[in-house]
């Protein structure tokens, strides 16, 4: 893999980000972004992609529990489908059910004051979203290599 992988966990007030490393190993996770409007938003995340070498972005699939779509996936599609075209990067989506959870157990005890949290939540949940993306990808090319 060359280039980086950019995460969004899009939400309606905020937008968490984690970036991954060039050789697709790591996520790390970089500040949330509040949202200020979908143009702005798409243009942002236009120049973060283009300063820090981005070659894909992922973005978290807000389906219910029952792995239908939601309204929120609808307006995720609408999005992804702008920021393509703005960035000319492909866009992939990934069911993210359970990353939101899996953030708030993580923080939970972890001293983050109560103002901070929910942007915390935003940005470890792009993190968890992106490392179990290059984890699943990792496995795959091991998976290929072990067949051969």
């Amino acid at each position: 893999m060359v280039g980086r992988i950019l995460a969004l966990d899009l939400g309606k007030k905020r937008i968490g980000l984690a970036i991954s490393d060039e050789l697709g190993i790591t996520a790390q996770g970089l500040e949330t972004v509040e949202r200020r409007g979908r143009r702005d938003d798409i243009e942002d995340l236009r120049q973060l992609a283009v300063m820090r070498g981005v070659t894909k972005i992922l973005i978290g699939d807000p389906l219910h529990m029952s792995g239908d779509s939601s309204r929120q996936g609808d307006y995720t599609r609408e999005f992804a489908g702008e920021l393509e075209r703005k960035t000319g990067l492909p866009v992939e989506f990934r069911d993210e059910r359970w990353t939101s959870r899996e953030a708030e157990r993580t923080l939970r005890g972890s001293g983050v004051a109560n103002g901070k949290r929910k942007a915390t939540i935003d940005k470890l949940s792009a993190v968890i979203l992106l490392q179990s993306y290059l984890d699943s990808m990792r496995l795959d090319s091991m998976r290929v290599e072990h067949l051969r």
